[in-house]
């Protein structure tokens, strides 16, 4: 499965080269954000339901640690998989969404 077509940036909004400076990027775990199911592990749905909340703060960019299927000793750089997403933080659909849904909010 191929998810690249799926959440490259559309090249239009890639013309300013020098967006960077304005930006206000907000780098964060997903694990530990928002968890929308209370298993104690933050997830893409409960970044989903936060994308309102960063909005308001102001942020333009996010910035997300390492979120794909990992052996853990590296704090999740130790990366695995680059095809799926780790399942404490939801599946891919739930990826999906959470982009679709952070587009919406440029």
């Amino acid at each position: 499965m191929n998810v690249a077509p799926d959440i490259r940036a559309d090249p239009k909004l890639e013309a300013d080269e020098l967006w960077f400076k304005d930006a206000i990027i907000y780098q964060l775990h997903v694990k530990a954000f928002a968890d929308s199911n209370h298993d104690g592990i933050g997830d893409f749905a409960g970044l989903t339901e936060k994308l309102d909340y960063l909005q308001d703060l102001g942020v333009t960019a996010l910035w997300l640690l390492p979120f794909y299927p990992s052996p853990g000793r590296d704090d999740g750089y130790d990366i695995s998989d680059y095809r799926h997403i780790n399942p404490d933080f939801g599946t891919l659909q739930d990826f999906r969404r959470f982009m679709q849904e952070a587009r919406r909010r440029k």
